[in-house]
């Protein structure tokens, strides 16, 4: 009997559900190769398709350009088995226990790791992609198992069975992802694999930690210190009956990745404080990645990131104050010319919209310190000229205009002249920032201003006992002059001791939330000013922050206030209050 074949149908049924299919996150799964073959076992891109997802083979081409632009399209990216990893790319000579190796994968995927890895990409590393994972993250991989072995007894690591038998066993830490992963459908923490390797992770370096060892302590997962969406196995869960949560998890961290990318193509995002400007002097490269620096336009884009305030912070004393920050300035505008393409200087929320719609990024310019205008309303007027949206009164020391939080109560609130300035800079269409002030001097601002205040980057004394944090009184009271607090990033303003991670930064934003309301709080990394968290350490991270929020169900509209719509709507109220 012939067969009938009825593509038709089948065609048919894609434009029935074309919407529903268009939703499935893209998985890239890096392609073996062999006799001039990028080839790819089938069980990888059936697992994915079988989560959810859609599988999409990556070539080994060591070329960034590619590489970057295959990042652009993909929201996961699955690292697969192979050969072994060749020593010298870690700086070691060939031992003679090291198997076959590939040159054709080894550079390609330690790039496209490295790259996939800071953007926050989910990340799934099977076998050899558990070995990649620490070869491209500073970590290091023992040529045989048994330079790791640690004295154990032995466990076969390179079966003879089929690969869909389970042969030993692994232990998997109760705190970690994987854990949480496999605790429904398997009796954890034991976990039955397969095995087909002789090079092991020996070292996960910073960005890792080992979440499962077998019972000769040879590392068998690992999962980033910093992310909770990348994760590298040393079995194949793609030949195991139970290796499908794996992929399910993968699928499932793509799928918010999509739609926090998708969601900061409709949103404007800014950060309202960067130090940045204190590393010129080093000579920073803006338009690179430059380790020096937690601000530039690689990791801005990898981040999501349209655009941020940058400010002239300055020491005090200073001398010639108005000399120093206007060199500040000329050095931001010559960086936005250099890179004029990609990058503007905006002084108003309209040049902000404008710049992302022509593609490029914003800086805003601001003030930290209002020893920068050196006693002189003038000095102030002047500023405004060259485009400032906000000045932040004092720093850490009282100054001629108002007491500081680490001050020593010079004037008990503003000064006379900083009376004046606080006037002048609501006639001048200035936003008037208190972080770093005194109480008196917070609340002293709070009563004379015509115009709402900001706290541009300062975070909430009840979970964080700091002086420079904000009171629940004074968040309160902010909220109901209309103006906004900007949570901030610095590790000695999150907790009192330890390490600050993103979730104290959620900690902090929710709690200010339940105070003073959605439209009342923002965020303001203190990047390059000591700002920078595990989880948020620079804006690359930043889209981090964004999945954060959509994990805590915040809708489209509050997170688009969180992220500058609220300090936005404070500064053209601000500047259209102007006096001209």
């Amino acid at each position: 009997m012939a067969h009938h074949y009825d593509w038709q149908s089948t065609l048919a049924a894609v434009y029935t559900h074309f919407p529903e299919a268009s939703c499935r996150p893209v998985i890239g799964i890096t392609a073996n190769y062999g006799e001039q073959t990028a080839k790819l076992a089938e069980a990888y891109y059936k697992s994915v398709w079988r989560a959810g997802g859609v599988p999409l083979l990556i070539p080994p081409i060591a070329d960034p350009t590619t590489i970057i632009n295959t990042l652009e399209h993909i929201d996961g990216l699955l690292l697969s088995g192979g050969a072994d990893y060749n020593p010298l790319y870690c700086s070691e000579e060939p031992s003679p226990h090291l198997g076959s190796i590939n040159s054709e994968r080894d550079l390609p995927e330690l790039l496209i790791t490295r790259l996939a890895y800071n953007r926050q990409l989910p990340i799934l590393g099977i076998c050899r992609g558990i070995q990649t994972l620490a070869m491209a993250l500073d970590g290091k991989v023992a040529q045989d198992i048994s330079e790791v072995r640690d004295g154990k007894k032995e466990v076969k690591h390179s079966q003879d069975a089929d690969r869909s038998d389970a042969t030993h066993t692994v232990v998997i830490e109760p705190d970690s992802i994987l854990y949480g992963i496999y605790r429904e459908t398997v009796s954890c923490p034991t976990l039955f694999v397969n095995s087909f390797h002789h090079q092991a992770v020996s070292d996960t370096g910073k960005h890792f930690r080992v979440v499962a060892r077998a019972t000769d302590n040879v590392i068998e997962a690992i999962e980033s210190t910093e992310y909770k969406s990348i994760l590298g196995v040393q079995w194949h869960p793609e030949c195991l009956e139970d290796g499908a949560p794996l992929f399910q998890w993968l699928v499932g961290e793509a799928a918010s990745y999509h739609e926090a990318c998708r969601l900061h193509s409709r949103i404007l995002t800014l950060d309202t404080h960067c130090d940045t400007p204190m590393f010129f002097p080093q000579g920073i490269d803006f338009g690179c990645r430059d380790p020096k620096i937690l601000v530039d336009l690689h990791k801005m884009t990898d981040g999501c990131q349209d655009a941020t305030i940058m400010v002239a912070y300055l020491p005090q004393p200073t001398d010639q104050p108005k000399a120093y920050a206007d060199h500040i300035f000329d050095q931001i505008e010559a960086i936005t010319e250099k890179h004029r393409q990609h990058l503007a200087i905006a002084s108003t929320p309209a040049d902000l919209y404008a710049n992302k719609q022509d593609g490029r990024k914003s800086i805003m310019l601001g003030i930290e310190n209002g020893h920068a205008i050196d006693g002189s309303l003038d000095n102030l007027r002047h500023f405004a000229q060259r485009g400032i949206v906000y000045m932040t009164l004092c720093h850490n020391g009282d100054n001629d205009i108002c007491d500081s939080a680490r001050g020593t109560q010079t004037h008990g609130g503003l000064s006379r002249f900083g009376r004046e300035v606080v006037e002048e800079m609501n006639r001048l269409g200035i936003m008037v920032d208190l972080s770093h002030a005194a109480e008196s001097s917070f609340y002293d601002a709070l009563e004379l201003s015509t115009t709402p205040i900001v706290c541009s980057h300062s975070s909430c004394r009840v979970l964080c006992d700091h002086p420079r944090n904000l009171t629940d009184e004074q968040m309160r009271q902010l909220a109901a002059k209309g103006g906004v607090m900007q949570v901030t990033l610095y590790n000695g303003f999150l907790v009192k001791d330890g390490e600050a991670t993103i979730e104290d930064a959620m900690r902090h934003l929710d709690h200010a939330i339940s105070l003073m309301g959605i439209d009342h709080v923002g965020l303001g990394t203190d990047f390059d000013g000591d700002g920078g968290i595990r989880g948020l350490a620079d804006s690359s991270e930043l889209l981090n922050f964004t999945r954060h929020l959509l994990a805590r169900r915040y809708s489209e509209q509050d997170i688009q206030r969180i992220w500058g719509g609220n300090f936005l709507r404070v500064m053209e109220l601000v500047q259209n209050k102007k006096e001209q």
